[in-house]
């Protein structure tokens, strides 16, 4: 049983890696395409932001709770906020409004 702990390894870290390396092998070039320069620049960003986001509303025991910290944190980092400033006034609001849905069993969902 734990030999094919060490083959699911393994086979992983070749995964990652072909992935990670293709790319590089294939383009013999620099790309020049201003559109696909562009793609390529906001894929990073747009894959955090789709793994983070869906996490952000279901972490908390409402969804209320988590809209409120997501929408706090939205507004401090667009007035150029501090990443730790952001992470505690995001944590803040999130406290809050979840003391507030447990005096209130009605708005708890």
């Amino acid at each position: 049983m734990n030999h094919n702990i060490y083959l699911y390894i393994l086979v992983m870290a070749l995964t990652t890696y072909l992935v990670r390396m293709l790319p590089l092998v294939l383009t013999k070039k620099e790309i020049t395409n201003v559109y696909i320069r562009s793609f390529l620049y906001y894929v990073p960003y747009a894959c955090l932001a789709a793994m983070t986001v869906p996490a952000i509303f279901t972490a908390t025991s409402s969804i209320w709770s988590g809209a409120a910290g997501f929408l706090v944190a939205l507004i401090a980092a667009y007035r150029e906020k501090k990443l730790l400033t952001v992470a505690l006034l995001a944590c803040a609001a999130v406290f809050l409004v979840e003391r507030i849905l447990n005096l209130i069993p009605l708005l708890s969902i």
